[in-house]
Formats: structure tokens, sequence, C-alpha cells
């Protein structure tokens, strides 16, 4: 492990930012796997690149992605048949195996596993730190994207580390399951991985929507890479999502109608219409100045959290599903036919 010591000023900032995180949350939550896609070219030496983020929650939805980015790959940017016949065979197999690594076209494509865990304290949840990436100006449009989670992240053990990195990785070398509610399957896996994958690699932080439940915090949104997109899709719910849900605005409304604006319509009664106020209301808190990272609405506590992925690695490279993981759906066809010519055939 190779250690160095930040000295840019915005660097230091977010060494100083660890620090204080630690003293406020030291204590570590651990939610469970993520899966996603990494890539190795021939040449890379041990580094590997994630072409599809680390945040599926089985394998399958993982090999699904892959299988998906192949086929339009091999539609659109194979530079000739001998490259789509390859890159076809490809998705050939993720259609019908679970098949965790594939050599393609020179690439070497592997599922990985990675654990997501949050820091705790004595007030809940490890919140956005002052240093995360937020915008200069908030963008509250719904249809607005921001940054894509792991986007062009190169993975590489022997990359220089701050000394909070440096002491996080080796603190959690030693994960692993091991109360009695996980079955004796997934705790001999996470005993076994500490073996075969002795070394751990930190991914970048994301962040997501939580409520708190009797039993702990609920995830209510996928996880994103800032915090900021983690806000706007609380938004989103609000105004636009559960007042659907709850059927206080019909399934088949303009979409672009939320609950701001279809009281004005006219069609909704005076309690739909006090009803959609308070949604709208709850979305306007988190509109207001600042940084709104803990909202309260209907006796229900969301915040906004900061999460981590770890990442083991081995000899090999990056650690892949373990035998108990599930996989909650079957590999299936996802495309339709394309032949090696790139031509797109539709179904019978």
């Amino acid at each position: 492990m190779v250690v160095r010591v930040p000295v840019e000023p915005v660097e230091a900032a977010m060494e100083a930012d660890a620090v204080d995180a630690v003293a406020r949350a030291g204590d570590v939550m651990v939610r469970g796997p993520l899966f996603g896609v990494a890539a190795q070219e021939a040449g890379d030496g041990r580094r590997w690149r994630v072409v599809v983020a680390v945040t599926a929650g089985c394998p399958q939805l993982a090999r699904d992605s892959l299988n998906s980015q192949l086929w339009f790959r091999a539609k659109d940017g194979a530079e000739d048949r001998a490259e789509r016949r390859a890159l076809l065979a490809a998705v050939a197999r993720l259609e019908t195996e679970r098949v965790d690594e594939l050599d393609v076209a020179g690439t070497r494509y592997r599922v990985v596993r990675a654990e997501e865990y949050g820091g705790s304290g004595p007030d809940g949840m490890e919140g956005p730190r002052p240093t995360d990436p937020e915008p200069p100006v908030p963008d509250w449009d719904r249809t607005a994207k921001g940054p894509a989670v792991d986007e062009g992240l190169v993975v590489d053990p022997r990359a220089p580390v701050t000394p909070t990195q440096a002491v996080e990785q080796l603190a959690l070398r030693g994960l692993c399951y091991a109360g009695e509610r996980f079955p004796e399957d997934v705790r001999a896996d996470s005993v076994r991985a500490l073996e075969t994958h002795p070394d751990v690699v930190l991914l970048p932080a994301t962040f997501e929507v939580v409520e708190r439940t009797a039993k702990g915090w609920k995830a209510v949104s996928g996880p994103y890479a800032t915090a900021h997109e983690a806000r706007r899709s609380l938004d989103f719910a609000l105004t636009w999502a559960w007042p659907r849900m709850h059927g206080l605005i019909p399934p088949d409304t303009d979409p672009a109608a939320d609950a701001r604006t279809f009281a004005a319509g006219g069609t909704a009664t005076s309690a739909v219409a006090a009803e959609l106020a308070e949604y709208a209301e709850a979305a306007g808190t988190l509109r207001a100045a600042g940084r709104v990272n803990r909202l309260e609405f209907r006796d229900t506590v969301y915040q906004i959290v900061r999460t981590r992925r770890l990442l083991r690695w081995g000899p090999d490279g990056p650690e892949g599903p373990r035998p108990s993981d599930v996989n909650t759906q079957d590999p299936a066809r996802i495309h339709l036919t394309l032949d090696e010519d790139g031509n797109v055939h539709p179904e019978d």
C-alpha cells in the first residue's frame, strides 16, 4: 500500500473532513453486496476499468447490463464481421448462462462484487461531508442528469491512498459476515473470501435516500454520484411518483403534472388538493436555501446519507460473485436478433 499525505488545499480539506467523520460516525453499518462489471485490456497490469456501475442488487442484473452493452457495441461499434461475431457469441452466452467472466475481442470482462456500508454514530448514519461534490447551482429539473456512478472509474490496487483511506482499508480487511442471522453458506463464503481476496480497495462514495424504520434505516433510492442527485430523487418521489402511487394523481394524467400543478387544473377534490399541498410543501423544504439532508414528512424521517463500497481483491484481481449470492432472475434474451452484418431482424 502506497500512502501519500495530501498537500493541495482541496485534498487536505477532504482529508480533514474524513478525520472529523470518524469522530462523528465511526461505526460501520453493512448493508450487503452490490454488483457491477469491470474490464481489463491487455497490458493494463492490475488495473481494471468499471464498465457497469457497481450498484446492482444481484449478479444477474450486472450480467444483463453487460449483455446489453455488448449487443449495442456489436450493432454500432464493431469494426468488422469477426469482431461482431465474437461480441454476439458473448451475448448468446449471457442470454442462457450465469457467466461471471468473459474474454471478448481482446477484453476481459468480470462481474465484480462490492460490499456496501455506511458510517454510523449517535446522530444516525453519516450524511454528506462539506467537501463532497455539489453543483454550484442546484438543478431541480427532474429530466436533468448528473454524473453517473463509477463513470470512467479505473480501479488500481497500487494507486496511492491518503492516510485516512489507508486506515479504513486496513480496518476493513477482516470484514466478514459472522452473525447467526446470516445463513451458514453466506458466512462460510465470507470467511473464505478473506483468504482468496485478502486485500480491499475502496470505491468512490455514493449517496442515497433512507427512511428511519423500527428496525433501523431502509433505503428509499438507489445510489447516486452526488448528494444533490439523491435530494432530487426525493423531490421527484414527493411531487410525482408517490402522489401517483397513492392514487392522488391518476396514472393517465399528463406526465408533466405533479403535486405542485395538478390541483390547479380544477379536477382534484379539496381533500386531494390539500394532500397534494402537503407533498409540495415537503418538497419545497428540500429546495430551501442551503443543503437539506434531513426531512420529516408524515411521521417518517428521510435522510440523505453517504454510502461507501468495499471491493475485495486477490492475486487475479477483483472478487466476483460468491456461490451464496442470490440471483433474483434468470438469464434471458434482451434484444432482437442481430446478424454478423449488423442487421437487426424483427421477431417472427
